[in-house]
């Protein structure tokens, strides 16, 4: 069969390809799933070959093994230590310290935190901003949110996915977490936080279905509507799973059986399992509806891990990395990414202009901002010339080679408390810096630094016996923030508080 593309021009000034030649995208995120939380080996030992360590062999995950077989997996890819900034970076391609939603959204109350800046995004997302499904909306995708938005607050532009580019929106609001994860529960409706319960599911309340199954039924729905309309599609499939509340999935509590283990723990690893089931169950429907090999998947994880085990910031629920989500430390900001085609076959047009080596461990830095441009590029969608873009086009990495032309560095700013406190960590080629302001002593800052190549595991703070490569890479990070037009904390008097160069 010979295939015609054509360039179409719409109103709104980008080009494409001739939609039957449009490839589908699915973003498949986990909420608060680190780069451990699986059975699938992401790190790598100093030949590149994948190393397995015992949190691999706790957690099931037969389906994300499958696609990082059929795909390409990174070994360094860094999220924000919290959801809403890397959610709004997934939408926007910006790192927070631009887009300024540098904190989860708390839905009713602004939560910046007592010395957070004052004039941070609480409200989130709006609608006119460029975002990723708006653009491909543009394009002619129809554009599908299921499950966790997380976007803005209530009352704002951001509450609801419609209003930044999506077409359908399933289950999506304000909310961070879901009330409960049992239909039986209505979800919260029923029984759980009420506050917290998940809207637009009511079919299933009563039932015994649980929710990443609700969310995935509703996935398959929408995505079978698309193909039998001939429209391309763009699934973000944005799972509550695995956050909190810790609630057992009961179909796969007897693979999780260890003495050593907390019912929490045991609990998470359900989720854990059944968000997997999720990820093949959709790729099996996608299979069935003849769209696999025009369909790329993304899978990821939004910060790092949030598994109950041990205290936040020892080498317990991410190790060997040390700390979890909200941290400092590289468990904090380590997530999961796999990216592959759904069916691969290196004779269809699509996979022959963006090829994803199968089976590849990749070694070299990727960033939650590189899903943007990543997409923008697989879709052939321009970004506004007056949009800046933080990211960085993934397409080289995907083929199994290093892009040269990247910045190997990654800043994650957080100007507020919670389980780190008022910190920058910056990343630099192999070093790595944790600046901490101290807002109630703001004039004696403190920090760490870590050689990431013969410590990748953050075990020897090297602060005190290199001054000069401390200076530099303060100096570096302070630099960045300023580009991107970092907030900074506030003091007692409400006074800005910016880094300070020894």
């Amino acid at each position: 069969m010979k295939y015609k593309i054509t360039s179409l021009f719409l109103l709104s000034g980008y080009s494409l390809i001739a939609q039957a030649q449009q490839p589908n995208i699915v973003v498949f995120l986990v909420d608060d799933m680190g780069l451990m939380d699986t059975q699938v080996p992401f790190l790598a030992d100093a030949n590149g070959n994948p190393v397995q360590y015992p949190l691999n062999e706790w957690y099931r995950t037969p389906n994300m093994e499958r696609l990082a077989n059929q795909g390409t997996r990174f070994s360094t890819f860094y999220a924000q230590s919290v959801s809403s900034p890397s959610r709004t970076s997934i939408m926007t391609g910006q790192n927070a310290t631009r887009h300024h939603t540098t904190n989860w959204i708390n839905s009713e109350t602004n939560n910046k935190t007592p010395y957070g800046p004052a004039n941070w995004n609480w409200e989130g997302l709006k609608k006119s901003d460029v975002t990723l499904p708006k653009l491909l909306q543009q394009a002619g995708y129809r554009t599908i949110h299921v499950g966790k938005a997380h976007f803005g607050c209530i009352g704002s532009e951001g509450e609801y996915p419609q209003n930044i580019g999506f077409d359908i929106n399933v289950a999506g609001s304000s909310i961070g977490q879901p009330g409960s994860y049992y239909g039986e529960h209505g979800y919260g409706h029923i029984k759980g936080n009420k506050q917290r319960a998940v809207p637009g599911l009511e079919k299933y309340h009563g039932s015994d279905t649980f929710l990443s199954d609700a969310l995935t039924h509703e996935a398959v729905a929408e995505v079978t509507q698309a193909v039998e309309a001939g429209k391309p599609f763009f699934l973000y499939m944005a799972h509550y799973a695995v956050h909190a509340p810790f609630e057992a999935d009961s179909r796969f509590l007897a693979h999780y059986t260890s003495a050593d283990k907390t019912d929490k723990a045991k609990a998470f690893a359900t989720l854990i399992e059944g968000m997997d089931k999720s990820l093949g169950d959709i790729m099996d429907k996608l299979e069935a509806l003849d769209v696999a090999e025009n369909t790329l998947v993304i899978f990821m994880g939004d910060n790092g891990s949030d598994a109950p085990l041990g205290d936040e910031k020892g080498h317990f629920s991410s190790a060997p990395l040390r700390g979890k989500k909200g941290t400092e430390y590289e468990g904090g900001t380590r997530a999961p990414l796999i990216v592959g085609w759904a069916k691969p076959n290196d004779k269809n047009p699509a996979q022959k202009a963006f090829s994803v080596k199968q089976g590849y461990l990749q070694q070299q830095m990727a960033t939650v901002m590189d899903i943007f441009p990543t997409i923008l590029s697989l879709t052939e969608v321009k970004n506004p010339a007056n949009h800046v873009i933080d990211g960085f086009d993934l397409k080289t990495q995907l083929s199994g080679e290093i892009n040269k032309k990247r910045t190997e560095t990654f800043l994650m700013h957080f100007p507020h408390a919670h389980r780190g406190n008022y910190f920058t960590s910056y990343r630099n080629v192999g070093w790595k810096l944790i600046y901490w302001y101290h807002p109630e002593d703001s004039v004696h800052p403190t920090y760490e630094l870590y050689d990431l190549v013969a410590d990748p595991f953050e075990m020897h703070d090297l602060s005190g016996n290199n001054k000069q490569k401390l200076t530099s890479m303060i100096k570096q990070m302070a630099d960045q923030l300023t580009e991107e037009g970092a907030l900074y904390p506030e003091d007692v008097d409400g006074n800005i508080i910016k880094p300070v160069i020894p």
